[in-house]
């Protein structure tokens, strides 16, 4: 006989952005995201579902985490904004494309 046995845990660690995510508020989100990453954690989950703006500072911070999660074997998983011009934004520079996204958390967690 032959009997293996496995751990399998998921530690995804859900980052909720509300309001603007831009230049003068991004560098939170981006010493949140370093403390995250040293502590080990390498899955995430970004809920913009209150987020209603995003320049391309924020925007970069979302690319950052996601490559430094690949780099370590995570990944981030998007869940759209329900802000309309918000959501607008993701898709006309393909975010949609190179994230996973979800409409709730609920589901963002099923697709770990």
């Amino acid at each position: 006989m032959e009997l293996t046995i496995r751990e399998h845990i998921v530690r995804i660690q859900i980052i909720d952005i509300r309001g603007r995510l831009q230049a003068a508020s991004v560098g939170a989100l981006r010493n949140e995201q370093t403390r995250l990453i040293d502590a080990g954690n390498q899955h995430f989950i970004v809920d913009l579902r209150e987020t209603t703006f995003m320049d391309s500072a924020g925007m970069s911070a979302l690319v950052s985490l996601l490559k430094q999660a690949k780099q370590i074997g995570g990944d981030v998983v998007l869940v759209k904004p329900t802000d309309e011009a918000a959501y607008r934004i993701l898709t006309l520079t393909r975010f949609d494309q190179v994230f996973r996204m979800a409409d709730t958390v609920e589901d963002a967690l099923r697709l770990f």
